[in-house]
């Protein structure tokens, strides 16, 4: 049946203007935590489910809304023929930092899927815990939070041949919770037109979201990140650059100027895709100065954001520049009220300070525990034209840089050594290890038994020398000059 075009976040439609809709790129889907985990459907006909159906309406809206989209967007969109899916197959135990599936095409459409494909980390949860404690699952899922969520965990289970459990649906008190959090964001910073919500990618499914935005309304919030329910509820949709635009330049810079040079609307320069400190606060401070009138605005998003915050707001009043500044990522109403101490502190302006919240409204809230958090569901961009790339977001270390290239995994069936290894489209099985990405459902459950040690994932020699190439190009000087 397909999605609604709009069924996504709005950044999407920026970056596909400020980028290359028909560039072939390639995206990847994995759990960053959460120990072996299951594959309970068959990811290729979900995936192809939720292909978007455009419609002119869709066009006219975006446009209205400070998004119309262009005729490379529009190609893009219809190319489903063009789309390559290599995923784990149905029923595959997996481990953390595993790509569990992997897609290329064309960039605007591959880059579109990516909130609906987070909403996976739900049922993967489900069938993980209705196969290791069904009364842990009994427990998790005796309340949820719509009947959309209650039809996915009684389908999963009935995916893994584990019997219902009773679920029951309370609407009205994940509303209230809702409104309650928001109604405390709101009394942090004292306007509620300083807050936009981002949740799409926390939550486990529309219905859900739209619970979660009806909640934001009644609290007095009005922008959202959710294009299709902005459109349904009367919202405002918002968004501008994620971590994949800056990976498609390769550089904090480029990337900065193909958002300004390329759509009308204002820019706002995400900072964390490489080093924060070192290259993504002084790149935007550079095209602020050259015109300093235009409404920019800086964004901070992971690491040290006080730190990153302070040196950017002395900057400022130094050179004499008045950037918006966002806040995201992690923020709780406790954090943000530090947020605006620090503001209040430094004489900023509240009409230059805005909030963004996703997981906090919408999955803190939840009954379930089955958040995305909970296993830090990731799906990023690996690969852009010829060009392999990954984000380090301020980490040198393996466990949240992203993996590049086309990456796919292969498992120990014999002999030792890590029992899953993250190599390369083509590349050769290495000895005692055979191919796992797109293999037959029948060969892929067996995980070999052994002790803890050997539960470990580790990277091919070509996918080492991949991450090698990119981190020796974005930090040269090694760690000890990293910020």
């Amino acid at each position: 049946m397909g999605s609604s075009l709009l069924a996504t976040d709005g950044y999407k439609f920026s970056m596909a203007e400020a980028g290359w809709p028909l560039r072939r790129e390639t995206f990847y889907y994995s759990h960053r935590k959460g120990g072996q985990q299951v594959v309970p459907l068959d990811i290729e006909s979900h995936v192809r489910s939720l292909l978007p159906e455009p419609t002119e309406s869709d066009y006219l809206y975006l446009a209205r809304n400070s998004y119309e989209m262009g005729a490379g967007f529009k190609a893009a969109i219809q190319q489903k023929h063009k789309l390559t899916i290599r995923a784990l197959p149905r029923g595959t135990r997996f481990y953390a930092r595993e790509p569990v599936f992997s897609l290329t095409g064309p960039s605007a459409l591959v880059s579109w899927l990516e909130p609906l494909l987070l909403q996976l980390n739900f049922r993967i949860q489900i069938a993980t815990h209705a196969l290791a404690d069904r009364e842990a699952l009994a427990k998790a899922l005796a309340v949820v939070s719509c009947e959309e969520e209650k039809r996915i965990a009684l389908e999963t289970l009935d995916a893994v041949g584990v019997k219902p459990v009773p679920i029951s649906v309370d609407t009205e008190g994940y509303h209230a919770r809702v409104v309650a959090v928001v109604r405390d964001l709101v009394d942090a910073v004292k306007d509620p037109s300083r807050i936009f919500e981002v949740g799409l990618r926390a939550a486990t499914c529309l219905e859900q979201h739209e619970l979660a935005l009806r909640a934001c309304k009644e609290a007095g919030v009005t922008r959202t990140s959710n294009v299709y329910l902005a459109q349904k509820l009367g919202m405002i949709p918002v968004g501008t650059m994620g971590h994949e635009h800056v990976q498609r330049y390769g550089s904090d810079e480029a990337a900065f100027r193909a958002i300004r040079d390329r759509r009308p609307e204002r820019s706002s320069y995400l900072l964390d895709t490489y080093d924060t400190l070192g290259s993504g606060l002084p790149a935007a401070f550079r095209l602020i100065h050259e015109e300093p009138m235009a409404g920019d605005s800086i964004r901070f998003d992971s690491g040290d954001k006080k730190k990153q915050y302070t040196q950017a707001v002395s900057r400022a009043k130094e050179e004499g520049v008045k950037p918006v500044l966002i806040l995201e990522d992690g923020l709780d109403a406790q954090a943000t009220r530090e947020f605006e101490a620090l503001r209040s502190q430094f004489g900023w302006e509240p009409a230059k300070q805005f909030y963004g919240y996703g997981g906090f409204i919408v999955a803190r809230t939840m009954a379930s525990p089955f958040t995305r958090d909970r296993v830090a569901a990731v799906y990023k961009l690996s690969r852009t034209g010829p060009t392999a790339t990954m984000k380090f977001g301020n980490e040198l270390a393996e466990g949240k840089q992203s993996i590049p290239g086309v990456p796919v995994v292969f498992r120990r069936r014999s002999g030792s050594g890590p029992i899953g290894l993250i190599g390369q489209e083509g590349e050769p099985a290495p000895e005692g290890y055979e191919l796992l990405s797109g293999a037959a459902p029948g060969a892929a459950s067996a995980i070999p038994t052994g002790g803890a040690e050997e539960h470990r994932v580790a990277y091919t020699p070509a996918t080492q020398a991949l991450v090698e190439e990119l981190r020796h190009r974005h930090f040269p000087r090694g760690p000890a000059h990293h910020s």
